[in-house]
C-alpha cells in the first residue's frame, strides 16, 4: 500500500522545482544538485514505486496461495488432498496422486516450515512446522517421502 501511495504521489504530485546552480558548489550533496520534479526523475521514481508495490503484492499473495491449511490423506491412499488458503478467505482444495507429491526435507529435521513440492506446479506449498500432525508416522510414510519427480 504505502508502494502504491508513493507512486501515485511521485506521479501527481512532484512538481518542478529548479535547482539554484548559484549556490551549488563540490561539497554540496547529491540530493540538493538534483530536481525531483523534472520529468526524468518524476517518471522513474514513479514507475520504481509502483514496481516494488506491486511486485511485494503479489509475493505476498502468492506466499499466501502457497501456504497449507490442511493437509488430508485421501481414502485408499492413493490421493492427498492439499487445501490451502484462498484470495479472498475461502479455501482452495486440489486432489494430487501420492506418486507426484515430494517431501523436500525430513519433519523431524524442519524448524519452521516444511516444503513440499507437486509435480507441474511452480513453486514449493508450505506446511507450517507450529501445526499438529495426528498421526506423525502416517505423514512421513505418505506425503513425508522424498520422491524423485
Amino acid at each position: 500500500m504505502f508502494w502504491t501511495y508513493l507512486g501515485v504521489f511521485a506521479f501527481k504530485s512532484l512538481r518542478d522545482a529548479p535547482v539554484d546552480q548559484s549556490v551549488i558548489t563540490e561539497e554540496t550533496p547529491w540530493f540538493r544538485r538534483i530536481n525531483l520534479g523534472e520529468n526524468k526523475y518524476r517518471n522513474t521514481l514513479g514507475a520504481v514505486a509502483l514496481f516494488i508495490g506491486t511486485g511485494s503484492l503479489g509475493m505476498v499473495w502468492m506466499y499466501t496461495l502457497k501456504s497449507v491449511r490442511y493437509l488430508i490423506l485421501n481414502k485408499g491412499g492413493q490421493h492427498i488432498t492439499f487445501v490451502t488458503y484462498g484470495p479472498f478467505g475461502k479455501n482452495r482444495m486440489m486432489k494430487v496422486p501420492i506418486e507426484n507429491v515430494c517431501c523436500k526435507e525430513n519433519r523431524t529435521k524442519a524448524k519452521v516450515q516444511l516444503p513440499i513440492k507437486v509435480k507441474n506446479t511452480m513453486m514449493h506449498y508450505m506446511l507450517d512446522m507450529r501445526g499438529e500432525f495426528k498421526n506423525p508416522l502416517l505423514f512421513d510414510s505418505t506425503a513425508g517421502l522424498f520422491r524423485k519427480l
